[in-house]
């Protein structure tokens, strides 16, 4: 099976309207790039899409809700994003605002074919509202459904063509559980290497997971906010 492409138009040339898209990153650290700038140009609407934020207003899932192709955000955060905030308070986009522990569960257990799972947080909260709640050893805990996604966008650091992947530093984050979650999972590399040229001892998400890869263009890598002292 060949799972190399070209760019990113052509790794995403079947989602179509209304799909399900997990995209890993936290903030813009380890974002699929390509990917959501291809979703961009490529006009798909009405999305969910299951990512801990969304972005800035210029950058990231930030794109997509300027030009309002999002329908609905599953997120853990929603702040640095103007566009996201505005939407939420006006009624126009859809948000699932959940903690980000259950968030990455949820992304696990999808990939482990664990459909549900218990957990104490949200209990008492709007959280909590119309899900299943059941005691264990005195303690409440709210039942949790694994999420369901048609592709998951993950980026990696390197990969070969086998889609065998390597994560750099903290750009790692969601992406390696949203790789094993997606019905379709499509990778962009910074850097596409030989086949075999992986140490067999380091690489955090083997091929058997990915179904597209390709080696992505133009990173720009952003830094979300600047301290200086």
């Amino acid at each position: 099976m060949n799972k190399l492409y070209n760019n990113a138009h052509e790794a995403i040339i079947d989602v179509k309207d209304n799909n399900t898209i997990m995209l890993g990153g936290f903030g813009l650290c380890g974002i699929p790039e390509n990917l959501i700038q291809a979703l961009v140009k490529k006009g798909t609407k009405n999305l969910t899409c299951i990512s801990n934020n969304a972005g800035v207003d210029d950058f990231g899932i930030g794109l997509l809700l300027k030009t309002r192709q999002v329908k609905k955000m599953i997120s853990s955060y929603v702040g640095e994003n103007s566009e996201f905030e505005r939407q939420l308070l006006n009624g126009e986009l859809e948000v699932d605002l959940i903690p980000q522990g259950t968030l990455a569960e949820r992304c696990r257990a999808a990939g482990a074919g664990i459909p549900a799972f218990y957990t104490p947080a949200g209990v008492g909260t709007e959280i909590a509202k119309n899900k299943e709640i059941k005691l264990f050893n005195g303690k409440e805990y709210i039942l949790e459904l694994a999420f369901q996604s048609d592709f998951a966008f993950i980026k990696a650091w390197k990969g070969d063509a086998l889609g065998n992947l390597i994560y750099k530093g903290t750009a790692r984050n969601f992406n390696p559980m949203m790789a094993t979650a997606g019905k379709i999972t499509i990778v962009e590399v910074e850097e596409l290497v030989p086949i075999g040229s992986l140490d067999p001892n380091i690489i955090h998400t083997p091929s058997i997971y990915v179904d597209r890869i390709f080696e992505g263009k133009n990173y720009e890598k952003r830094i979300e906010k600047i301290t200086t002292q």
